[in-house]
């Protein structure tokens, strides 16, 4: 076994041209060390042998991150049932109704209450789409490489979003219970259709570019500007469904009787059930160690209509966003919240712990970047979007743990996740606060001038 190895490692040695071995490349003298390094005795074939055929999440669990570990929160806002955004990227979008759900069932004392993303989402592929068209035309005079130009040609369309997209589509297009408008089957699955209106979008955009250069007047880019988004809008119509401009709805009392039939416009359902003001009665904050704290911060182009709001967001040390996490919490109003959720998940036991997979034991190395570390190299960001529900705390008052309530189906804690507190600092990034619970220290920084961070920013993450 040995002799073959050896062979083989000669012929692949004399097989390589020869290089100098100052050039940057790797030459055939350094491949050679490198090859000799590695070290081959019978415990790391039998740890290859094993690897190679395996999750290797798997091997590097580590079984003493699951004694001791327990399932009571000391504080907690009862969720009102799991939602499910199957195979789409509408999480931030569940989240946001998740908590506007339970806000209207305590509110108003229903026993069951389910919104339909698939509306909100439909006016959100219109507006995202009309995002994408307006900047074209603004920048038509840009060349091809410019940077703005280019990262809109990279990034037409997502299904994906954040707290903003959610508050200015909600208090835009109103809400409708999900009986209303169903989920589709694209609702549910959505990547093909963003393919297809993406690859229309950039065609549009190519199209509304020549346009500007062939001397068109801004009257006709917009009338151009408008055809398409019919085109777009049709798209949207055969996949998801057209949206209900008024309906007719059945309050039911918690004994299941009928206590009122009323016809409703999704903006009027929205003013007598919610009526809340999301853009202005809530904080939006962040905990990015890259840059400095107690500032406003503002990402151009994370948003997703034109004229909406970019996410502008409170730079924080974590500490200070869990003070007001747990504010919250102990007065029964969930949160919006996001994280870079695939880091250190053991999805069968619905767990998030740092200490859940041991890989630098497994290979025999060490991964020793922080948090800061991390975003400045994209190695970590806000993927996900889920609804703050819990905190255990010690008899101190500090945290030893955080629940929430995930947009998956049912599975691990009935389909909430368990977050250890360390991995709610290394992984947590935003959060929204209703104001009532922000020290008025923190408020007055809202009103400073935003330091304007652009679209490409590493804190530029929609959640899917």
């Amino acid at each position: 076994m040995k002799r073959i190895a050896f062979i083989l490692t000669s012929c692949l040695i004399s097989a390589l041209p020869l290089t100098a071995s100052d050039n940057g490349g790797i030459s055939t003298d350094m491949l050679s060390r490198l090859q000799n390094g590695f070290d081959r005795s019978a415990s790391t074939r039998a740890l290859r042998n094993a690897i190679s055929g395996s999750d290797i999440d798997k091997l590097a669990v580590n079984p003493e991150s699951k004694n001791g570990f327990d399932t009571y929160f000391s504080d907690r806002v009862k969720s009102k049932g799991i939602t499910d955004q199957q195979r789409s990227g509408r999480c931030w979008l569940f989240t946001g109704l998740n908590v506007l759900r339970s806000q209207i069932m305590a509110k108003h004392n229903l026993p069951e209450l389910k919104l339909s993303q698939n509306y909100n989402f439909f006016f959100d592929q219109l507006e995202k789409s009309n995002l994408f068209l307006q900047a074209m035309i603004d920048r038509a005079g840009d060349p091809m490489d410019d940077r703005t130009v280019d990262w809109l040609f990279r990034n037409p369309l997502s299904d994906g979003g954040q707290y903003t997209g959610l508050s200015d589509n909600l208090m835009k297009y109103g809400i409708v219970p999900a009986e209303v408008m169903q989920e589709t089957f694209t609702a549910n699955n959505t990547s093909k259709l963003n393919r297809l209106i993406s690859l229309k979008l950039r065609e549009d955009g190519l199209q509304l570019r020549k346009m500007h250069a062939d001397g068109k007047s801004a009257k006709e880019l917009s009338e151009t500007k408008e055809k398409m988004l019919g085109e777009i809008y049709r798209m949207l119509a055969l996949t998801l469904g057209e949206p209900p401009t008024e309906f007719v709805w059945t309050r039911y009392d918690r004994q299941g009787k009928p206590v009122g039939t009323k016809k409703y416009t999704p903006q009027s359902f929205y003013k007598e059930f919610a009526g809340n003001d999301l853009k202005n009665d809530y904080v939006m904050l962040m905990n990015d160690p890259t840059r400095e704290y107690f500032r406003l911060y503002e990402i151009d182009f994370d948003r997703h209509a034109y004229d909406g709001r970019n996410w502008t967001y409170i730079n924080l040390p974590v500490e200070d966003i869990k003070k007001m996490a747990i504010k919250s919490i102990q007065d029964s109003t969930m949160m919006y919240f996001s994280c870079d959720v695939g880091k250190f998940l053991d999805r069968d036991r619905g767990v998030l712990d740092t200490d859940n997979f041991d890989y630098e034991a497994l290979m025999g190395t060490s991964f020793g970047m922080d948090k800061a570390d991390r975003i400045r190299t994209y190695a970590s960001a806000s993927s996900h979007a889920m609804t703050l529900v819990a905190v255990d705390l010690d008899q101190n008052g500090t945290p030893r743990k955080w629940m929430v309530e995930n947009s998956w189906g049912s599975g691990a804690n009935d389909g909430h996740l368990i977050m250890t507190d360390k991995w709610f600092d290394e992984y947590m990034f935003r959060l929204v606060v209703n104001k009532k619970y922000v020290p008025a220290d923190i408020l007055k920084i809202l009103k400073q001038k935003p330091v304007t961070l652009p679209a490409w920013d590493p804190m530029f993450a929609p959640e899917f």
